[in-house]
């Protein structure tokens, strides 16, 4: 799936894929009220209003990118039928052929995190019968519990030619409460040469070994189908796990409404403008609740973003052409 995913950027032009995170105060009014005339102000309606909203950004934005994130929480807050809703997503995108990035972060161990990988990435066996359940092409992944947590996920991943984006650095502002830490890698005595090792922060030691497990599956143009999750808010960090993370591609949330922009991206790329994909969410899909769009007005909501799109990859085209690349 890695490879296909590198395809489909090349194809585009756009290292880009929009996050469906929609939550009710991004829906149009327009929207609303035509889903709850039908299934009244209930979860089944607001279900409903989303998938609706849904389906106006992705079919006005899928020949411009190569792939989607929903984020499975923003479905979840709405019950059993959220995640109907959720289903309802993914098979579209995928019959528009877009890629499809599920945003669960799971991570558990042993049984659990395989039942997890089965669920969203691999098939569960049903009497005779081996059946796909949410069905998405990549997910992402917290390494927090250890191996045994990803273990099962890379499993699959080799079964079903499908891919993870492991958490590593991620973009919210508190993530250096933990991710920061400066942890000893040695003490005098214990490592090779007898003397102290010296101190990293986590994220770049996470880094370490998702390049190890990244060795374990590679795709046929130089990517592992196991990646992982940079914020574009820490671009300096961002340009020493490149380098940590060679053949691990990168999948960066941050741009936009996050503070992220074009020319904090440049180091999380390979000289081929490749190595990594970048995620907005509410920048694209609640474009039109920004001044910036305003013209576009609510019921053309999708059109907004739809421009959002474009304007995002004039921006990092922008930043590419600055550095030579």
């Amino acid at each position: 799936m890695i490879d296909k995913l590198i395809e489909k950027i090349q194809k585009t032009g756009a290292p880009i894929v929009v996050g469906l995170d929609p939550t009710m105060k991004f829906v149009p009014e327009h929207i609303q009220k035509a889903a709850f005339a039908e299934k009244g102000e209930t979860l089944e309606g607001a279900a409903e209003a989303v998938w609706l909203f849904n389906k106006g950004i992705i079919d006005k934005t899928y020949d411009l990118i190569p792939a989607v994130k929903p984020q499975i929480a923003m479905y979840e807050q709405f019950g059993i039928p959220g995640l109907r809703a959720f289903q309802k997503t993914v098979d579209y995108c995928r019959e528009k052929g877009l890629v499809v990035i599920g945003d669960i972060k799971r991570g558990d161990i042993g049984s659990t995190s395989a039942a997890y990988a089965s669920a969203h990435l691999g098939r569960v066996q049903v009497g005779s019968s081996l059946c796909a359940a949410f069905d998405e092409d990549f997910v992402t992944v917290n390494p927090y519990l250890g191996s045994d947590g990803v273990q099962p996920f890379i499993d699959v991943c080799r079964e079903e030619k499908k891919g993870i984006f492991i958490l590593v650095k991620t973009s919210n502002p508190s993530s250096g409460e933990f991710q920061d830490r400066q942890v000893r890698t040695g003490s005098a005595g214990e490592d090779a040469g007898g003397t102290d090792s010296g101190e990293k922060p986590l994220y770049e030691i996470v880094g370490e070994k998702v390049a190890e497990w990244s060795s374990q599956l590679m795709g046929e143009k130089g990517y592992s189908y196991i990646g992982a999750v940079v914020g574009a808010t820490y671009p300096e960090q961002g340009r020493a796990l490149r380098r940590v993370m060679p053949k691990s591609f990168i999948l960066v949330p941050g741009y936009g409404a996050q503070g992220g922009t074009g020319k904090d991206l440049i180091h999380f790329f390979d000289d081929n403008r490749l190595g990594a994909i970048v995620n907005s969410s509410r920048g694209i899909i609640a474009a039109y609740q920004n001044e910036k769009y305003s013209r576009f007005g609510t019921y053309n909501y999708a059109d907004a973003s739809r421009q959002a799109v474009i304007d995002m990859i004039t921006d990092i085209d922008q930043a590419f052409a600055s550095v030579g690349k």
